[in-house]
């Protein structure tokens, strides 16, 4: 099996490596890839977003399955560009098509259709910048703390939280007039603050049947103790003690079932992963976003825990069989630490020379922002450069192996948060 894989972040590198381990993979591709990601495979400097590129890439390597990383070449319509190619249209493809892929490209459509299958989510309202004045008098109708969505992809960090009405109108005036998010954020949902904590579940499916994959917390904010910016992640843990067999059920009933039951009524072609963010209120889940396809740093918790072989899963995705694979899971926790550059999330230098690998033991080490310089050596690329994952019997275990590990490893400017998974302990 010839595999292409689209991306150059940690769920990438997190993806490689176990797509590595299968013994169905003749040979890996991957565009453009990272420096981590070179370990596993070959990496081809071709944009996720480039189709045409893709297109002429997967005929001259006789490619037999290509996998979508992130999420801007399937809100951008790759899978439909594959179907509608004559020359293409025998390659198997990981993700949903373009319809499918509006539930994270756009958040009024993703509250529409929760709203049409009865899926729990938060009450809200839509705003275009035309309807600026509209939009700070409905903020008047509701109790703080506010949460303004910008509609599109945001990478991760469209989404704010305000405790005071002036600062929310501050914001709103920033995401609808000065377009604070680019387009993404010429069309802003409101939504109603949900009182609770937090957990991802993820799912696979092939638009008939479904596999439930390990659930994961993610930490979004840059500062220690959830304060300032909004990030891509800065780590995750799973599996999440809060979230035991009772809730995950609900879960399973009331979101993943009338989820998948509804892109089949709709007859929305969908074939790939699907990430709920969900908040727990009380025991009871709420859907807050989806995206479709896997987290980062998510991926890189929930992959470790996967023991069965996870290209086997995905060809079964693929190829609309996916009820006849069994996926097997480990019981340990898997706790990851991201290593950021100095700035991010905003403005960060690129170029700083990464030490100490060699000297990480007991930990996998996922490159999500990384190259390599002139003389070879690992350096920056990205805001997120390094998740260092531990997989150990107990959460404490995990926690102490990935600090040690992030501590070794050593960049100019280097920083991470040192709370990460603390919050879970006093649920064990």
């Amino acid at each position: 099996m010839n595999v292409l894989l689209l991306g150059s972040g940690g769920r990438e590198h997190a993806f490689a490596w176990k797509i590595l381990q299968s013994p169905l993979l003749t040979k890996l591709w991957i565009a453009p890839g990272n420096a981590g990601t070179a370990l596993c495979g070959v990496n081809v400097p071709i944009s996720p977003l480039d189709f045409h590129g893709i297109k002429q890439f997967v005929i001259s390597n006789k490619i037999n399955l290509v996998i979508v990383g992130p999420e801007d070449p399937l809100v951008n319509g790759i899978r439909d560009f594959f179907i509608e190619d004559a020359e293409l249209q025998n390659v198997k493809l990981v993700g949903p098509g373009k319809q499918g892929a509006m539930l994270e490209g756009s958040k009024d459509f993703a509250k529409e259709f929760m709203n049409r299958h009865n899926i729990p989510t938060a009450g809200y309202k839509t705003f275009y910048s035309e309807d600026f004045h509209k939009a700070i008098e409905y903020l008047h109708t509701i109790e703080p703390p506010f949460v303004l969505k910008a509609d599109g992809l945001a990478a991760g960090k469209g989404v704010v939280i305000c405790n005071e009405i002036e600062q929310a109108e501050k914001e709103l005036e920033d995401m609808l007039k000065n377009l604070k998010f680019g387009k993404a954020s010429s069309k802003v949902v409101i939504e109603q603050f949900l009182k609770g904590i937090e957990v991802s579940v993820f799912v696979v499916t092939d638009g008939k049947s479904y596999k439930i994959l390990p659930e994961a917390k993610d930490y979004k904010r840059i500062g220690e103790g959830d304060t300032g910016p909004n990030t891509g992640g800065m780590g995750a843990i799973s599996p999440v003690p809060f979230a035991d067999k009772v809730f995950l059920q609900k879960v399973e009933e009331r979101i993943i079932i009338p989820t998948v039951k509804g892109l089949q009524q709709e007859k929305i072609d969908y074939k790939g992963f699907l990430f709920i963010g969900l908040m727990n209120v009380g025991g009871d889940p709420f859907v807050i976003e989806y995206n479709v396809r896997m987290g980062d740093p998510e991926s890189e918790v929930v992959l470790p825990r996967i023991t069965s072989d996870f290209l086997e899963m995905l060809i079964a995705v693929a190829g609309e069989n996916l009820e006849t694979v069994n996926v097997q899971l480990d019981s340990r926790t898997a706790a990851t630490v991201m290593l950021v550059s100095e700035g991010y999330p905003g403005n960060y230098e690129k170029g700083k020379k990464i030490e100490n690998l060699n000297n990480v033991s007991g930990s996998f080490v996922f490159h999500a922002g990384t190259a390599f310089d002139k003389d070879g050596n690992y350096v920056t690329n990205g805001g997120r450069v390094l998740a260092v994952t531990s997989l150990e019997n107990t959460l404490q275990q995990c926690l102490e192996s990935s600090f040690e590990n992030a501590e070794k490893i050593e960049f100019k400017g280097k920083y991470y948060r040192k709370d990460i998974g603390r919050d879970l302990l006093s649920y064990l």
